[in-house]
């Protein structure tokens, strides 16, 4: 039987990337309100002060801020290699920041295409590698990735985008099939239609915008707090024997 002491992550150190604003944000409030501590991870995160730094110390957890900017593979694998050489080691790797880029596919340039998967897929994958790798030599750990409902569908105007999220689909199997037999959960939640900045576009779009609400059988767009439980899930030990998985947090959208 599964008790509340199975969501507990206490003493735990949890990385999340993308944690700035919006749904990276809202997971590293939700992981510190469940006992681990952060390492919040964004190109423009703040030193000292951030929002998501000041809700994370309000619960009693610590918080550190790491600038760096994932377009920039140099970057990410230093990165990688500080996070998996620390004295301390990362319990939960949350894979979250992305980039998108709106274009029509006949218009979508190459920079826009190898941004775009450089941070939403490389970068993933890169981080991923390093710090699964101590994971993996420890016999333990847990790694979130951020799919979208487009790791399912195609989406408009946002080829790059989707073929990024159709790939950290595949990239969250195939890593589960080689480490879960060493005790490291590796799987992702996919949001749905989330009020955030990337989606700024959409919900000023007259006419896009009421019909995405319609047809959200949960009637409205989604909150970044929506993903709380969803991420605390699968970090925890309630979610012991889940691998290979994406988990939708989409108001019923993919069952429509």
């Amino acid at each position: 039987m599964t008790t509340p002491a199975a969501f507990d992550l206490t003493g735990r150190l949890a990385v999340v990337t993308g944690a700035r604003r919006g749904i990276g944000r809202a997971m590293a409030r939700a992981l510190a309100a469940a006992g681990a501590d952060i390492i919040g991870v964004s190109a423009h995160l703040e030193e000292r002060g951030s929002a998501v730094e000041q809700e994370v110390l309000a619960t009693g957890r610590t918080f550190q801020a790491v600038r760096t900017d994932l377009a920039e593979p140099a970057a990410v694998r230093a990165l990688g290699e500080d996070l998996a050489g620390r004295k301390r080691p990362v319990d939960i790797l949350v894979n979250n920041a992305g980039t998108i880029r709106r274009a029509p596919a006949a218009e979508h340039g190459d920079e826009d295409w190898n941004d775009v998967l450089q941070v939403n897929l490389t970068a993933q994958f890169m981080l991923a590698r390093a710090v699964g790798a101590a994971m993996v030599a420890r016999g333990r750990g847990r790694i979130i990735f951020t799919a979208s409902l487009l790791s399912y569908q195609g989406g408009i105007t946002v080829p790059g985008y989707t073929a990024a999220k159709h790939g950290i689909a595949g990239l969250t199997k195939a890593l589960a099939n080689e480490w879960a037999r060493h005790g490291v959960n590796v799987n992702a939640i996919a949001p749905g239609y989330i009020a955030t900045d990337n989606t700024r576009a959409l919900r000023d779009d007259p006419v896009r915008s009421p019909a995405i609400t319609d047809r959200i059988p949960a009637g409205r767009w989604g909150r970044p707090d929506d993903l709380a439980g969803a991420t605390v899930f699968l970090a925890s030990d309630a979610a012991s024997y889940i691998h290979g998985t994406v988990l939708p947090v989409d108001g019923g959208w993919l069952g429509r």
